[in-house]
């Protein structure tokens, strides 16, 4: 028989049997090799809910000159700041952002207390950190200028007295309560410290577009 005729040759029944048994093996087990290798390279490149968690949970100095600007004021202040970002596994890096400080005597913050209740409630750790929202000394609260709704920075409306977010219309009154929009909850509030007489504050990512107060990272 030539070469040819061979190659073309088919082979017993018993043969074709045993070609077909072996091809199929191989890629079973070339699947199952691919399988045990993949999940844990794979499972290395995506942060784990701790690592997010635990990133860049420091405390951030507010700009002095704009923290001032707040004694005597009555309508919000935007405070600039820089705090550490860690993105994914690349090495940590200083970006700037900014927060906004509401002026609020005792009397006020109470107030506040009565009309968002939802800061002040146990919900298993989803704010966490009620009695770090207010420091008496300081005389203002810090709130993220992230909107709840789709991560959209708003800005301060001062001939309406309101938070008005430019993406989808989200409003809010000066203590952050939710008025107007289709955003869920009301504007998220940030840690706040005086460390020596300055003002510092924890930045923090929610999670968007739900009710909750869901903590997705500290950077």
């Amino acid at each position: 028989m030539s070469h040819a005729e061979a190659y073309a040759d088919p082979g017993t029944p018993l043969e074709q049997s045993r070609r077909r048994f072996m091809a199929t093996a191989t890629v079973v087990l070339g699947g199952m090799v691919g399988l045990v290798v993949g999940i844990p390279v794979i499972a290395s490149t995506i942060p784990s809910q701790e690592l997010l968690s635990s990133s860049g949970k420091d405390w951030s100095p507010l700009d002095p000159t704009e923290v001032a600007k707040i004694k005597g004021n009555t309508d919000p202040v935007k405070i600039f700041f820089k705090h550490k970002v860690q993105d994914g596994y690349l090495p940590a890096s200083m970006v700037e952002d900014y927060v906004w400080g509401v002026p609020m005597t005792p009397a006020q913050y109470d107030q506040m207390k009565a009309q968002r209740a939802d800061l002040f409630q146990d919900k298993g750790g989803e704010v966490g950190y009620p009695d770090e929202i207010y420091v008496v000394p300081l005389g203002f609260v810090v709130f993220s200028s992230i909107c709840p709704h789709l991560g959209c920075k708003f800005n301060w409306v001062q001939d309406k007295k309101v938070f008005l977010c430019p993406c989808h219309g989200s409003e809010f009154k000066e203590d952050g309560d939710h008025i107007a929009g289709p955003a869920a909850r009301g504007l998220d509030p940030l840690p706040l410290r005086d460390e020596s007489g300055k003002a510092e504050v924890i930045w923090i990512r929610y999670k968007a577009a739900i009710a909750d107060r869901v903590i997705i990272s500290y950077s």
